[in-house]
């Protein structure tokens, strides 16, 4: 069963859409959805994959963040903080509405803003982790090139742009990169964000990652930050399924496999 509401937050209403069990609730599980154009190339998976942990037992919270969706706010409007208090709101109607645990399921970008939200608030708890961005930075960078693949410059000329845009938003003014208005505020988060989390952390963290390619090993980036987590003594299981990049495909794509992995990382949770 499927239920949409509004949760009450500074500026207007917050889009919720949360699936709920045919039986008892096992816990909830938060969705942080990734930065832009990828949240609207992801929402079939995320809807497929909503559905498909309800059926195990889950309570899966869907939020629209300020300025997206169906929520409040235009996008050039909003600012990292909106969306850091975005998930204070969710987290506690999960908290209050949803028995047993609460745990975060991030895609993308969205595990940056989840990071930096988790090492604010003090949260230690269970964490699917599909395809995450490492570093904030390099990810505005890659969705600033948006703009000069748009005019399909040539490397000199793309490199130029980026900077450009970089100034602009330094000195505090707004772009629109790829039909979307970018808030220095907004900008200013996200290039502080990094992957991390707090040592000694106890909760289950799982990352899984698809590929087209064959190969069964994390990327580099996954692998390195996988790696800080084992020397910060944070226990990590990992995975790599076949797929496409559902993300940034030209048509909309879905992952099955990735589902189907994850609901084993839900399975392994509530044993």
């Amino acid at each position: 069963m499927r239920e949409a509401f509004f949760l009450a937050g500074a500026e207007g209403g917050r889009f919720c859409l949360v699936t709920h069990p045919a039986g008892p609730s096992i816990g909830g599980l938060l969705y942080v959805p990734p930065f832009a154009e990828e949240l609207n190339k992801t929402r079939r998976m995320a809807a497929l994959a909503a559905s498909a942990f309800a059926a195990r037992g889950w309570t899966v919270c869907q939020l629209d963040l300020f300025g997206t969706g169906d929520s409040a706010g235009d996008f050039g409007d909003t600012t990292w903080a909106h969306w850091l208090a975005d998930i204070d709101l969710a987290w506690a109607w999960m908290q209050e509405n949803v028995p047993g645990p609460a745990a975060l399921w991030s895609l993308r970008g969205g595990a940056l803003l989840a990071s930096d939200w988790a090492s604010g608030r003090g949260v230690d708890c269970p964490w699917l982790m599909w395809q995450p961005v490492t570093a904030g930075r390099q990810h505005l960078a890659q969705f600033l090139r948006l703009k000069s693949a748009a005019a399909m410059l040539n490397a000199a000329d793309a490199q130029r742009t980026t900077q450009e845009l970089r100034k602009t938003l330094a000195a505090g003014a707004t772009v629109e990169v790829a039909g979307y208005t970018l808030n220095p505020a907004l900008v200013q988060g996200m290039e502080a964000a990094q992957l991390r989390l707090s040592a000694g952390r106890r909760s289950p963290l799982s990352v899984l990652e698809v590929t087209s390619q064959e190969r069964s090993s994390l990327s580099p980036a996954l692998t390195r930050f996988c790696s800080q987590l084992e020397a910060d003594e944070v226990t990590c299981t990992t995975g790599v399924v076949a797929g496409p990049a559902f993300w940034q495909t030209v048509e909309v794509e879905v992952a099955p496999e990735l589902v189907v992995a994850s609901q084993t990382v839900l399975e392994g949770w509530a044993a």
